[in-house]
């Protein structure tokens, strides 16, 4: 008797730090696992589509659904609201999708009170060199976002020992590696199986 629950995963780090990257690398080699689609009040970036990268929300409406407990967590981040919607992630994980939620760090903790058998797993760069210089290198934002983005990434930082696990991006596939290599090993714990152990 296997355990079928599947696993609520926290993916944080820096902006920057490849989350996203690493994620998608994940998912081509583990078609099980489903990324949590967040709301957010920041405007869409050049190719991102609402309802897969997020859902565009005015500010209006994202309190509306705040106030209504429509969020699992919400955070203010570099001016911008974010949140995960409540509605269908345990359905999720009760049909056996690992629910992935890539999310900042106010959010994770607030998703360990809610779960605490959530999984979370902090996505280090490199270094702050190179997270700068791939910031930079979005051409996305003005220097002064990029500037408060490295500023709030010092704090994500020094927030990574609240976390079950850590991987450094420096390379996108031993990054996936290792994320799936933490998949694999949580739901070998006993924790997860006892519905398994009590067969015997």
């Amino acid at each position: 008797m296997k355990n079928n629950r599947g696993l609520l995963v926290v993916l944080s780090g820096p902006s920057g730090s490849g989350k996203g990257t690493v994620l998608k690398q994940a998912m081509r080699s583990k078609p099980n696992i489903e990324v949590s689609v967040s709301v957010t009040t920041r405007a869409p970036r050049e190719g991102e589509i609402d309802g897969v990268n997020y859902y565009f929300l005015a500010p209006e409406a994202f309190q509306t659904l705040r106030a209504e407990d429509g969020l699992l967590e919400w955070a203010e981040f570099c001016g911008n609201f974010y949140g995960t919607p409540r509605d269908k992630i345990e359905q999720r994980l009760n049909e056996g999708k690992d629910v992935v939620l890539e999310i900042e760090v106010q959010g994770a903790m607030k998703v360990r009170a809610a779960f605490p058998d959530a999984v979370l797993i902090f996505n280090l760069p490199p270094s702050l060199k190179e997270l700068k210089e791939r910031l930079t290198g979005r051409k996305t934002e003005p220097p002064e976002v990029v500037e408060k983005r490295m500023s709030t990434a010092v704090w994500e930082l020094s927030q990574a020992e609240n976390y079950d696990y850590v991987i450094v991006n420096d390379n996108v596939e031993d990054a996936a590696n290792a994320f799936l290599s933490i998949l694999s090993s949580e739901k070998c714990k006993t924790a997860r199986n006892k519905a398994l152990l009590a067969h015997f």
